[in-house]
């Protein structure tokens, strides 16, 4: 899991905080955030349990939420002492520490934090996103260690880790079929895990087969339009029509439905393009920010089954029906119309 590095500001990497916590030396200041909220969640347990092996009930634990928390309530935690324990471990959710309102503050407090005190900000998928042109925010960045749980792209990791919870539940899984479970459900371990279960206790053979996922698992809306793709470029309007169907019973928004229809068609443009300029799935990965190998290879796939106009077309047409989805009665006649156009244009 790469992390960047901008200015003085100190990202660090999933294993660099997993060898901290592992040798018992960690900072005194984290930002957790990113998509992978199982890998978060499991590291945050294993910093509770490091520093607050009395349980999350013993005076060493403080945890707060909320946006109308204070920086003076962030103050007196920090200015108690751990009991019978080397670390104070301070947990905070869903509060903005690079907020206008409160930065000076948050400086002051973090630039003079004490040895004994861990202190964790938690942020959501989409609320970490400081403003790095503004001195006091990169000052702040400059007294804490941020970690991105970012979906993991390595396949290879991704693949070894989701046969290993299988093996832990009693069963095994091929790399092609791990991989397809991975495909259909968007790589993400927060989802996969539940769904690696209810897949363990389906199967009755030792090894899972396509056949038991496709039965319990419940696909992710990003996979269902990666098919809806490919069954457009194969000019299978049945069967496009019939992947609509299966979006429509996942009761999305229409509006949310077009977007990501009109998102696969222009990832499919990129990848066209990358195709006719001889570059590989890398650099459609960067250009469009697809998070896994293996979507990439999807989309590399299918585009060679199609032209560049065609691609373009289809770009146009699904910009011309999500402005005509604000001005209907009938989005879903409208989105249906444009599948069975596209089916037949490919």
């Amino acid at each position: 899991m790469s992390q960047f590095t901008e200015d003085n500001n100190i990202n660090i990497d999933y294993e660099t905080l997993k060898t901290s916590v592992k040798e018992n030396k960690p900072e005194k200041c984290y930002v957790f955030h990113g998509e992978e909220r199982y890998l978060l969640e499991r590291t945050l347990e294993s910093v509770r349990t490091l520093l607050c092996p009395e349980g999350l009930a013993g005076f060493n634990y403080k945890r707060f939420e909320g946006k109308e928390l204070t920086v003076e309530e962030i103050e007196n935690a920090v200015d108690t002492f751990p009991v019978f324990a080397e670390k104070t471990l301070i947990e905070i959710h869903d509060f903005d520490i690079f907020n206008k309102n409160v930065n000076l503050q948050m400086l002051n407090l973090l630039s003079d934090l004490p040895e004994y005190v861990c202190i964790l900000f938690i942020f959501g998928i989409d609320e970490y996103n400081p403003d790095g042109r503004l001195k006091t925010v990169k000052d702040i960045l400059n007294h804490i260690n941020v970690v991105e749980f970012a979906a993991i792209q390595d396949k290879d990791v991704l693949l070894k880790w989701i046969k290993r919870h299988f093996r832990d539940a009693g069963k095994h899984i091929s790399s092609d079929d791990a991989e397809y479970l991975a495909f259909i459900t968007g790589g993400y371990m927060a989802l996969m895990n539940g769904e690696i279960e209810k897949t363990a206790a389906y199967a009755k053979a030792d090894y899972v087969t396509r056949q038991d996922i496709d039965a319990v698992v419940t696909p992710a809306l990003d996979t269902v339009v990666y098919k809806l793709s490919d069954a457009l470029v194969n000019r299978d309007n049945k069967k496009a029509l019939r992947i609509l169907d299966e979006l429509y019973q996942m009761r999305e928004a229409p509006h949310k439905l077009m977007f990501n229809i009109s998102m696969k068609m222009r990832q499919l443009l990129a990848a066209r393009v990358c195709t006719e300029a001889g570059q590989n799935k890398t650099v459609l990965t960067k250009m469009c920010g697809i998070k896994h190998d293996f979507q990439a290879q999807f989309l590399m796939n299918t585009a060679k089954k199609t032209t560049l106009k065609q691609c373009k077309e289809a770009v146009i047409r699904c910009s011309e029906t999500a402005l005509e989805l604000n001005n209907t009665s009938d989005p879903e006649a409208r989105i249906t119309e444009l599948v069975a156009k596209l089916a037949m244009k490919q």
